[in-house]
């Protein structure tokens, strides 16, 4: 992701083709599906997940944390937290304060030293990442290490309050002995609150310290306690992805290279872990979020443990010694490098090391013995010029010294051309990369009359990584960019150029994937969320059709002798699924008329069973929300008579047939 960036066009404005409406009459096409093998392999890791932390994706998102700034490491301590009787200038004699103690030789080097002096009047809440979601009658886990310091504190009071301060759940927990100890208990709140609040009281007069005041619901995706997000797993887990990227984007490298993410500071006790200020906590002129910290309870190790529920390949993303060419472009010095490049070599350990290796033991003792079997790494997020060649031949070379079978991902920028972009590819050729990462966000429009950007590829040349991806409706970086249907039918229309070039490009990926509906930063995005629920948007539906119906092998489907890339609007691409003995063709139709399509088979045995799948909407400028997703798939199923495959393709949609 990026913060700036020139964009085709800052308005879009639908051409003369896109509007041609054929003279009031259905436009018939004749298409022939040749099966004949073009020896092309459709790669498992074809459509895959980018995940970065922007929008709240991480902590307020995928992680199921409910406690903004538990263990009070932001650098404003009482970030999230209020003390409502407490006053600035006062003693507090008829309530109580908190102060912040801090040892620096700790990686978790804060906790709350609370005095109270009248325990009826002493309150402290947290506010929950923009609120605190909470389901009726489910069950949640609420923790925190406690230290008993002086007088006669003998319990603590949690309580869930709904947005009227009405108490929804309480429980009252006896202190016992002195020492830090963790205590546990469990809240069910007797009705669902989209932005309740956590209110903390105590029995009795004294000091305490307290750290670590965590809440997270039971039912996690897998059951896993202090795991993920369950309905935002599983809109993953419904894409069938060969791949997920991880843990960015611009966050890979950090404003400074002080806050690049370290996957070392992400591994061991959650408790352990040392928070960071979240790059994109002042990233957007318009949209400012200062409590935007990252504490890594998502860390590399669930990162891979997710990839692994998924099915897909993890691909992680390291800092290659740059930081955010966007921001400071600070670089590492060459002769200071060797850091960073052991960093690559010892995640590959960690991932893929025996239990008796130094990573791979850690690995072990965090409860994954066996080796996660990572195939792919990247160096650099979206990097440009010399500096970055430089630094990538050094990486090279280390980690195919050690590891020969691991494919490294580069990068050639943020923009899908100029004259970096030519560069860096020009240097990449140069050193047989193996596989190189392009973004582009652009106008639908550009979208759409790329379809066919890599159609001349050179085919020996190193493979396609389209890393990011999104069709912007009014900007990149414009706040009022929407996830409408107009910018995914532009998609779908790329990726048929995408899926036609399966020879070069081996992965793809949308992005951004995660945003919170009162936390983002970036638009457009895949899937929106609140507290409470989640919505797939129309690009969603776009990408899963794709995913789940990628198939096995590349086979040609034209008109006239022609591939479809938007000659008269249409454009197509075909796979055969020798796994499920399926053949699959995906058309999309961006004009705004209904057109017929008859497709004659060639060097295949078509079946009597044709599965028609049509995503489109009544309007281009249609969106799903939280109160209804009106754009999704509808399936129907058909007959086919003669051997020739005769189907309607609806005005400005995406259709599927399967045959089988």
């Amino acid at each position: 992701m990026k913060t700036k960036f020139k964009i085709f066009a800052t308005t879009f404005s639908l051409s003369v083709t896109f509007f041609s409406a054929q003279n009031g009459n259905v436009k018939k096409h004749f298409l022939d599906l040749d099966g004949t093998s073009t020896n092309i392999k459709i790669q498992p890791t074809m459509y895959g997940i980018f995940f970065e932390d922007i929008n709240f994706a991480a902590d307020g998102g995928l992680y199921a944390e409910l406690i903004k700034n538990r263990s009070f490491e932001f650098d404003e301590p009482l970030t999230g937290w209020k003390q409502p009787n407490t006053k600035t200038l006062s003693p507090n004699l008829d309530s109580g304060f908190l102060t912040i103690i801090t040892d620096k030789s700790k990686t978790n080097k804060n906790y709350a030293r609370i005095t109270i002096c009248k325990d009826k009047n002493y309150v402290l809440e947290n506010e929950g990442f923009r609120g605190i979601g909470l389901h009726q009658g489910e069950k949640y886990d609420l923790s925190f290490n406690l230290e008993n310091v002086s007088g006669n504190i003998s319990a603590i009071n949690t309580s869930l309050i709904d947005e009227n301060g009405t108490v929804i759940s309480s429980v009252s927990t006896i202190i016992k002995g002195g020492g830090w100890q963790k205590y546990t208990v469990v809240l069910t709140p007797s009705k669902t609150v989209e932005k309740a609040k956590l209110q903390i009281t105590f029995t009795g007069k004294g000091v305490v310290n307290m750290d670590m005041i965590s809440l997270f619901p039971q039912d996690t995706w897998k059951g896993r306690k202090g795991g993920l997000r369950k309905d935002l797993v599983q809109k993953l887990y419904d894409l069938q992805p060969g791949f997920l990227r991880f843990p960015g984007g611009c966050i890979v490298e950090g404003r400074t290279l002080a806050e690049r993410y370290q996957w070392k500071k992400t591994i061991g006790k959650v408790e352990d872990r040392e928070n960071l200020i979240n790059k994109w906590n002042n990233g957007f002129t318009h949209r400012l979020t200062p409590d935007y910290w990252q504490s890594f309870g998502l860390g590399f190790f669930e990162y891979f443990q997710l990839a692994e529920d998924l099915g897909a390949e993890p691909l992680p993303i390291l800092s290659c010694g740059m930081a955010c060419q966007f921001n400071t472009a600070e670089l590492v010095k060459m002769e200071d490098l060797d850091p960073y490049v052991q960093d690559a070599l010892d995640l590959i350990e960690f991932a893929n090391g025996d239990p008796n290796t130094k990573w791979g033991k850690i690995r072990t003792e965090m409860g994954h013995p066996e080796p996660f079997n990572m195939k792919f790494i990247g160096v650099g997020n979206e990097q440009w010029g010399a500096d970055y060649i430089e630094r990538y031949k050094v990486f090279e070379k280390a980690i195919h010294a050690k590891y020969p079978d691991i494919k490294i991902i580069s990068g050639s920028g943020p923009s899908p051309d100029g004259e970096f972009f030519e560069y860096g590819w020009k240097e990449l050729k140069k050193l047989n990369a193996q596989i190189v990462d392009e973004h582009y966000y652009n106008s639908p429009d550009w979208f759409m009359k790329n379809a066919g950007r890599y159609d001349n590829y050179d085919r020996s040349g190193p493979k396609v990584f389209a890393g990011e991806y999104a069709a912007q409706s009014v900007g990149v970086v414009k706040p009022d960019n929407k996830n409408n249907w107009l910018t995914a039918l532009s998609e779908a229309a790329f990726m048929t150029g995408l899926e036609r070039n399966a020879d070069v490009v081996a992965m793809t990926s949308y992005a951004p994937l995660f945003a919170h509906a009162d936390g983002w930063q970036w638009t457009p995005d895949l899937i929106w969320f609140n507290n409470l629920k989640s919505y797939a948007t129309p690009n969603y539906y776009v990408q899963k059709l794709f995913s789940n119906n990628k198939g096995t092998d590349l086979i040609k489907i034209s008109e006239n002798g022609k591939p479809l890339k938007g000659e008269n609007s249409l454009y197509a691409s075909a796979v055969k699924d020798d796994e499920k003995g399926e053949t699959i063709i995906k058309i999309v139709n961006v004009n705004p008329q209904e057109i017929s399509v008859e497709i004659t088979p060639k060097s295949i045995k078509p079946g009597n069973k044709l599965t028609k799948i049509v995503l489109t909407s009544s309007g281009l400028s249609e969106e799903n929300n939280f109160q209804s997703e009106t754009i999704t798939p509808k399936e129907e199923a058909q007959t086919i008579k003669k051997g020739k495959i005769s189907v309607e393709i609806p005005a400005n949609s995406l259709v599927i047939l399967k045959i089988k």
